[in-house]
């Protein structure tokens, strides 16, 4: 009996030691899915922003002065109306996805650098007009709220990557970069 009772324990060990690891594979198995879930993110914001319907957006909202209501961007600057709402409403969908942590701030301040405040100033007034005629207060709000985050954690005393990492060399196992 009292070898029983010792395979017993040893099956109540046995199996408390493959339900802790089961326990333990699953949390890093929910960890690398997240961290793939990101990585698919962020790879599908950099094809967004390499586009070249963005890129014609883009220079066409960067050319605009800053400050324009939304009668004057209609009487004076009609086709840049679509570029507008292209930039926006893909800021908003970036802020919105880096509020919920699908993609790291980081990420996105390193793809975007400063474009996001740059375009926030472009688009600010046009946008709070909207808002006014629209009865809208939240149009395009994680735009803003994205523009002002990544200007709050814009560190202008580090130095630009090109000078930062200038010694950075791939890895000697794989060579990849």
């Amino acid at each position: 009996m009292d070898d029983l009772s010792r395979l017993a324990n040893l099956a109540e060990i046995i199996g408390a030691l493959f339900v802790i690891g089961g326990i333990f594979f699953a949390v890093v198995q929910l960890r690398q899915f997240r961290q793939q879930r990101r990585e698919m993110a962020a790879i599908e914001l950099f094809r967004f922003f390499g586009s070249p319907d963005f890129a014609v957006a883009y220079n066409r909202v960067l050319k605009l002065p800053d400050g324009l209501t939304v009668s004057e961007l209609r009487s004076k600057h009609s086709n840049a109306e679509a570029s507008v709402m292209m930039i926006s409403t893909t800021m908003e969908n970036i802020g919105v996805m880096v509020h919920q942590r699908i993609v790291p701030s980081i990420v996105v301040a390193n793809l975007m650098g400063t474009s996001s405040g740059i375009l926030w100033r472009k688009l600010e007034t046009y946008i709070r007009d909207m808002r006014t005629q629209l009865d809208n207060p939240h149009m395009f709000e994680w735009f803003e709220w994205l523009a002002n985050m990544l200007d709050r954690i814009d560190d202008d005393s580090f130095p630009p990557a090109y000078e930062a990492y200038k010694d950075w060399r791939p890895s000697r196992s794989t060579h990849e970069f």
